[in-house]
């Protein structure tokens, strides 16, 4: 008797387990090898252009990803899927779908700086990318964000920095949208 009553609880915790572990990524966290793939670690890796990246971990669980020379700042939950012996990076949104960061930093900030008319991102101009959802409900979207600080004359005379700001969609590369300061029109913009 004690036999089978060992048995049978042996059973039940079994397929507890096993139940278990089916509904690993009920709370939105896909498990390893299962919904939009396993969590990016730091290391070098082949994206799906053939592009070299190079993603770093930084403080507060913020990822650092690199491409050349070029890098941007994420603090999403970025997945990571091999196809081929190359990489795809994905990240799930806040209203449910999955992202795919088919535009790499370098090409985001090209179109930025063509857009803004500037020549190159830097820290002498404090430039910052970074990798970000924006946007709210079904207009969420992935994007990359560029804030520089430029040196302009307000009125032809007074030195002012204006803050200037860019956003280019990480699925399409296309601008989403820049933004300047209201007196923008009143200043000339140096180099």
């Amino acid at each position: 008797m004690k036999k089978v009553v060992f048995s049978l609880l042996l059973g039940i915790l079994l397929i507890g387990l096993v139940f278990a572990q089916v509904q690993g990524g009920q709370d939105g966290n896909p498990t390893p090898g299962e919904g939009i793939g396993a969590k990016i670690m730091a290391g070098e890796y082949v994206g799906e252009g053939g592009q070299q990246m190079m993603i770093q971990q930084q403080l507060n669980n913020q990822l650092q990803l690199r491409v050349n020379d070029i890098s941007a700042n994420c603090g999403l939950n970025l997945t990571q899927k091999q196809i081929q012996n190359k990489t795809k990076l994905e990240t799930k949104l806040s209203n449910g779908r999955n992202a795919e960061v088919k535009i790499m930093p370098d090409a985001a900030s090209e179109t930025a700086l063509t857009r803004l008319r500037l020549k190159v991102c830097s820290e002498e101009n404090e430039c910052q990318i970074e990798l970000k959802e924006v946007g709210q409900g079904e207009q969420a979207k992935l994007a990359y964000e560029m804030n520089i600080q430029r040196q302009s004359k307000f009125l032809g005379m007074f030195q002012k920095r204006m803050n200037v700001q860019a956003q280019v969609n990480a699925e399409t590369g296309e601008i989403i949208r820049t933004k300047k300061p209201w007196w923008a029109f009143l200043a000339t913009e140096g180099n």
